[in-house]
């Protein structure tokens, strides 16, 4: 009789286990996470900045021309032609063609492979290899970013720049400079250089 109580006695005990642990495995997390981006800032950032200013850690830039570019569209921008193929731009010179970083304006249908969306101050950018696009249309056009807007990745051909004795990253004429956003490296855009 001893044993029958026992067991009458457990197994309830085990039941009411099993069914709350089960809960406890089902049940939903509530709690959202808030990402908090700290930056302290020590300088002066440039924004707009003239083009004699600036002064190169390489003073001069080495070109590499090629004969053709296969698949290549023509983007008209200002009476000119220019040449788009591979997510690249480039520029007619001699009889050869010279990858440029695009000018504000230019206009492509499709969006290269590999693009990044960004978003900053309600507006939603494209961006590959230091260009950003924004939505016009059915088309994507080049446009310049707002200052403030971070990015993870430098494009392969930016350059060091001093400017005031502060050190930067230039690509396009867009200024970039070192952040930590949550502990992890980025770059914020500080300036626009204005040719002179």
């Amino acid at each position: 009789m001893k044993t029958n109580t026992k067991t009458y006695f457990v197994l309830p005990l085990l039941l009411i286990g099993f069914i709350f642990a089960g809960n406890a495995q089902i049940r939903k997390r509530t709690s959202k996470t808030t990402t908090t981006t700290t930056r302290t800032v020590t300088k002066s950032t440039p924004n707009r900045v003239s083009s004699k200013k600036v002064v190169y850690k390489t003073p001069k830039k080495k070109v590499t021309a090629v004969r053709s570019v296969p698949n290549k569209r023509v983007v008209k921008y200002k009476g000119q032609n220019y040449y788009y193929a591979n997510n690249r731009f480039y520029a007619p010179s001699r009889g050869r063609y010279i990858p440029i970083a695009p000018k504000i304006g230019f206009r492509i249908n499709t969006l290269p492979v590999g693009h990044k969306r960004v978003r900053f101050n309600n507006h939603i950018y494209f961006t590959i290899g230091g260009t950003f696009y924004a939505e016009v249309g059915n088309e994507y056009e080049v446009v310049e970013p707002e200052i403030g807007t971070i990015i993870y990745e430098l494009p392969d051909d930016y350059e060091k720049v001093t400017i005031d004795g502060q050190t930067y990253y230039e690509y396009a004429n867009i200024l970039y400079e070192k952040v930590q956003v949550d502990g992890t490296r980025a770059y914020e855009i500080v300036g626009i250089i204005d040719m002179e």
